[in-house]
């Protein structure tokens, strides 16, 4: 009688171990999200709705030198790691002096020195920016690229608020930050 209860937790037992060892092993660029206003800001006005969603992927710098090198200066980038950046606004914003239109695009970016030309493009749903298709942009916009004290481990993109309909996105890695501002 007590073989059978042994022999059945045997069996959930290896079961489970098997079912383990065939999930994927986490990703070392993992997908992140930022909102603008925060979702789970403490200080979120009741009925107040979301401008801005980012969904993006943080690769690491660790000892890699990252801009002039992983990421090329003058080339299109994804702005992040594996897919491609996705943004969504939930209104029409004015991004960087530019009107966008509510939606959802993709968020590329071309890397200077000195500044950076960000893209947002109606293509989603790819890997990379290998299938990058310049025709289908919506926007672009330069900004300043500032060189921080600090090095960013992990690359960042997040949102601040700047006032009464105001905010700015930011992005940053390594030593290198872009702010973007907007209204809406």
């Amino acid at each position: 009688m007590r073989t059978l209860p042994v022999s059945a937790l045997l069996v959930l037992f290896f079961s489970l171990a098997s079912f383990g060892q065939d999930l994927p092993k986490p990703d070392k660029s993992p997908m992140d999200m930022a909102y603008f206003p925060d979702n789970f800001a403490h200080d979120r006005k009741p009925g107040e709705k979301a401008v801005a969603r980012v969904i993006y992927s943080r690769p690491m710098k660790g000892e890699r030198e990252v801009f002039g090198k992983l990421v090329p200066y003058g080339k299109v980038w994804r702005t992040g790691a594996n897919e491609a950046t996705e943004i969504k606004f939930y209104q029409d914003v004015v991004l960087g002096g530019k009107k966008v239109k509510a939606g959802t695009y993709s968020l590329f970016t071309i890397p200077q020195e000195k500044e950076w030309t960000l893209i947002l493009n109606t293509d989603l749903d790819y890997w990379g920016a290998y299938s990058y298709n310049p025709k289908n942009d919506v926007v672009r916009v330069t900004a300043s690229a500032k060189e921080l004290t600090d090095s960013v481990e992990h690359f960042t993109i997040g949102f601040q608020s700047e006032g009464d309909k105001r905010g700015t996105m930011k992005l940053a890695w390594e030593k290198t930050a872009v702010e973007v501002p907007f209204t809406y």
